[in-house]
């Protein structure tokens, strides 16, 4: 049996429930409990608070942990990082009132930085010769300029819409953060393999959601244009119509590249594309 501390409630928890249910491990999580027991795998669920993971992980209270890489890197906690997981994806920043005429990060020495984070933001100013003065507060940080507390803030961002809200603007990026999995630094070798079995279904279902499943329809004189814009993972499958001169091909594409790749299929001389979404890719 292998413990994994996961976030109580929050943005990341949804994610992480998601994500290991696509990994096939079944639990039932009731609201005011802070353990479960997985049914089809060796796997024990401890509900935490986010800030408190890392901590828990390298006292080896938990075996693993789901983190956000912004809270781990704020913590200090000596763990190992094992894989990001794509998702909970945000940007630790610094931002200012709309009234304040920023230029350079030179222009923020001397002022006052309300943060969550002190230990990123003071390390982040030492690295580039800015001495500010740091106030420590937890929550609501957005609201620090507007009564005065701070000349500016350091936060996380993801959409912005809360900085348009409050009179500021991002002017920073510290850090760009991710959902990661952690693991106690010293696993006995039965918890290695449980987390070696873990790591290959969720690497499984992570490729999966990087890639779409093309089909398509293409004369045959076009096969070799077409083909080259499916690599596939390996090549496309070619196989023959019952209509003469047709074939049909099946291949997979890189989700970043989806778009593109259909319009020069298009143009390509390619017909009847049909796109399905890819559940796990195992290798």
């Amino acid at each position: 049996m292998i413990k994994i501390a996961i976030q109580k409630k929050g943005r990341l928890s949804e994610d992480s429930i998601e994500l290991l249910a696509h990994c096939g491990i079944r639990f039932s999580k009731a609201d005011n409990k802070l353990k479960a027991t997985a049914y089809n795998f060796p796997l024990e669920f401890l509900f935490l608070r986010d800030d408190d993971i890392p901590g828990y992980v390298a006292d080896g209270v938990a075996d693993l942990g789901i983190v956000g890489e912004n809270v781990l890197l704020e913590s200090q906690c000596r763990v190992d990082v094992q894989d990001k997981l794509g998702f909970g994806k945000c940007r630790l920043s610094i931002a200012v009132p709309n009234a304040f005429e920023y230029r350079t990060l030179q222009d923020l020495a001397g002022q006052r930085i309300a943060t969550s984070y002190p230990h990123l933001l003071s390390q982040y100013l030492r690295e580039k010769g800015v001495e500010a003065r740091i106030h420590e507060i937890s929550g609501s940080v957005e609201i620090a300029p507007g009564i005065g507390l701070a000349d500016a803030i350091c936060d996380l961002v993801s959409s912005g819409s809360t900085l348009i809200s409050n009179g500021l603007k991002e002017a920073e990026v510290i850090l760009k953060s991710e959902a990661v999995l952690i693991s106690h630094r010293e696993l006995d070798a039965e918890k290695q393999r449980i987390l070696a079995d873990l790591r290959f279904r969720i690497q499984s279902v992570m490729r999966g959601r990087n890639y779409k499943y093309i089909l398509l329809n293409a004369p045959n004189d076009r096969l070799d244009a077409i083909t080259r814009l499916l690599p596939g993972i390996k090549s496309p499958t070619v196989m023959p119509l019952k209509d003469e001169g047709w074939s049909s091909l099946h291949s997979v594409v890189q989700e970043h590249a989806f778009w593109e790749v259909i319009g020069q299929l298009r143009q390509a001389g390619a017909e009847g594309i049909l796109v399905v979404p890819i559940e796990k890719i195992i290798e």
